[in-house]
């Protein structure tokens, strides 16, 4: 359905910006005040919503970029890096607005969430099953290029689109590695390390958990670059 300058939207709301963005709808998503155990419940809740959200949006940035990498388009893929960063950094700013919190206010508010989980996070977890397709895509695109991951980083000027994607993927996993870091950081102020979280998981196993990499092997090139470049030193 297309609309023109006069007409006006369906839906609820009393303005076309309402029913356009869904106002109504969206703002009747979180408790009102007669259903908090505690008023920040509010705060959490726009927190974790907000941040569904960007990971939607990330989500569907990816997916898009899959499509530009498999159509053999990486640079409009390099575009959308930009978007996917931004997502990311959405979800780890507004992890501060959670340490307003004091760790007692926190408990009243961990009782409202059951067994809930930022493990059970649908944009979390639809962005780290979307991630590993971007390296099997890069991949490809090494060997269209017909050069080792080594080769690409001692020649980077010469393959210039294929480095600067490399780049853009080490951001993004270092940047869902701070994220996720963070996050914990937040967990662990609020209710302690030597603790366990909602599903019984420890404190400390989570930490341990969020170390994990989405692309290992672009970290690992780094030390790879280090020991060919002592070996020439060597040579000379």
């Amino acid at each position: 359905m297309s609309y023109g300058p006069d007409q006006i939207l369906e839906g609820a709301g009393e303005s076309d910006y309402e029913r356009y963005i869904r106002t109504p709808e969206l703002l009747s998503l979180q408790k009102g005040p007669g259903e908090w155990l505690h008023r920040d419940e509010l705060l959490f809740t726009v927190v974790h919503q907000t941040s569904e959200l960007w990971l939607k949006l990330a989500t569907s940035e990816v997916s898009q970029t899959l499509d530009y990498l498999e159509k053999g388009n990486p640079k409009m893929a390099l575009r959308l890096f930009p978007r996917i960063l931004l997502c990311i950094s959405y979800c780890h700013d507004p992890l501060d607005m959670l340490e307003q919190m004091s760790p007692w206010d926190y408990q009243q508010v961990r009782r409202a969430l059951g067994h809930g989980s930022g493990f059970d996070s649908p944009g979390f977890n639809s962005l780290r099953k979307l991630l590993p397709l971007l390296w099997e895509q890069f991949e490809k695109s090494l060997a269209n290029e017909g050069v080792t991951l080594l080769e690409l980083f001692l020649h980077h000027e010469e393959h210039d689109e294929l480095y600067r994607l490399a780049e853009a993927l080490l951001e993004v996993d270092e940047r869902m590695y701070l994220w996720r870091i963070r996050h914990f950081k937040v967990v662990e102020r609020s209710i302690g390390a030597k603790v366990s979280g909602t599903q019984g998981t420890p404190v400390e196993v989570l930490g341990r958990l969020n170390a994990f990499l989405f692309f290992p092997e672009l970290w690992e090139i780094r030390t790879t670059i280090t020991n060919h470049a002592i070996a020439e030193e060597g040579e000379n």
